[in-house]
């Protein structure tokens, strides 16, 4: 299986990225092919609705060039796109916000003269973030902003590993966290062997 992983943090070793590390090896240790594209380091503009990608049906075809190409071509080539990102004003980060804009522009052909279709349908997608308050209150709003994003583009949602942070004066990552990102990869896995 290929996973595709946009990480949305701002912070390297932060709390996502250590939420992540034992998600990623639990993939890897199930034979997965990872590619990860840091967004804090990469070059992409926001989504201006010009809808020239929309004008051929083939590909994503946005007329700006910069790094949406390469997430673009392995968002494709993937069987399930995961998305890691902190929980900043109740929503993902605003790289990852691009990103994501930049997505349901370029692959869904429905903004056209005439109306077209999902050029990603079926692909699978999983969340993973990190937030302040519980999970209930912090994260709910992206998850159903995605779930959303994911039926308005024909995507199998899969669902959302969530874990919170009280404070910057305690470590963040434990044994438990730990076990749920594993436990989470391997739900991620089953689900797609069951669609």
């Amino acid at each position: 299986m290929n996973v595709c992983i946009l990480f949305g943090s701002p912070r390297k070793n932060g709390n996502t990225a250590q939420l992540l590390q034992p998600f990623i090896r639990q993939l890897t240790a199930c034979s997965c092919q990872l590619q990860q594209f840091d967004l804090y380091d990469m070059q992409i503009f926001p989504c201006t609705a010009c809808r020239s990608c929309q004008e051929d049906w083939s590909a994503a075809n946005c007329c700006q060039q910069d790094d949406m190409q390469n997430i673009f071509k392995a968002v494709m080539q993937c069987d399930l796109l995961v998305l890691a990102s902190p929980i900043y004003s109740w929503y993902c980060t605003p790289p990852m916000k691009c990103a994501l804009d930049r997505l349901v522009y370029g692959m869904n052909k429905y903004y056209g003269d005439k109306i077209g279709p999902s050029i990603w349908a079926g692909k699978h997608i999983a969340l993973l973030t990190t937030c302040g308050y519980h999970p209930d209150k912090g994260a709910d709003l992206w998850e159903e902003g995605m779930k959303r994003y994911c039926k308005h583009s024909k995507l199998r949602y899969i669902g959302m590993l969530a874990e919170r942070n009280r404070s910057y004066q305690e470590a963040f990552m434990d044994d438990n966290k730990a076990a749920h990102a594993h436990q989470f990869a391997n739900f991620c896995i089953d689900a797609m062997k069951n669609t």
